[in-house]
């Protein structure tokens, strides 16, 4: 008892001793950054296919910018931002392409990005999912987007591959207004895929 009492007193009077002179406790190691990626638009690509009339249209937006922090590691602390440049989609028709950004469709004058924010990235039985929120004209809602990620090192750079397809419900966000509310025509799913290259920076 007596030894474990000098020990105690020893190991207090070395506590006051190094407050006295100022010194503080080792901090603790910092945890290592997650990773960070920004989008390579040259090799990525976003694609949505729809039926109008019977028949499947295919599209894709040309501009849109993306950033990724990501670890399997420490999910907790990955996140995915992706913004769309509505005025961007093309597909393949100039008249289509028109009466697509116009108001009744993705009215691009009034609203021309999309934005899709996730603050949870978790693991699947088949990847992983990004939980977080969609917004298209305005309107906004709860979104889980299937990924497969893939990182690699290519010349000595870290690269994210992001994939993966999910299928929207144009109505939802309001794209569709008067005549263009009907489905008959135009289909309210909206497939969906993106194929994106990221490097870390």
């Amino acid at each position: 008892m007596r030894i474990a009492a000098g020990g105690a007193l020893a190991s207090t009077l070395l506590v006051l001793t190094a407050l006295t002179l100022g010194a503080s406790p080792p901090a603790a190691a910092d945890a290592p950054a997650v990773p960070h990626y920004v989008l390579d638009p040259a090799k990525s690509t976003l694609e949505f296919t729809f039926s109008q009339a019977g028949a499947l249209n295919k599209g894709r937006f040309t501009r849109f910018s993306t950033v990724l922090d990501f670890s399997a590691a420490d999910l907790a602390a990955s996140r995915l931002e992706v913004v769309v440049d509505v005025t961007s989609l093309d597909t393949g028709d100039q008249e289509r392409d028109d009466t697509l950004r116009g108001a009744d469709l993705f009215s691009v004058n009034k609203f021309p990005q999309a934005r899709f924010t996730a603050a949870q990235i978790v693991k699947t039985a088949s990847g992983y999912e990004a939980v977080g929120k969609l917004t298209i004209r305005d309107s906004t809602r709860d979104l889980r987007v299937p990924l497969t990620v893939r990182t690699v090192a290519e010349q000595g750079t870290s690269v994210c591959y992001l994939s993966g397809k999910t299928t929207l419900k144009r109505l939802d966000f309001g794209v569709g207004q008067g005549d263009w509310k009907a489905t008959d025509q135009v289909g309210n799913d909206v497939a969906v895929a993106y194929a994106l290259r990221l490097l870390a920076h």
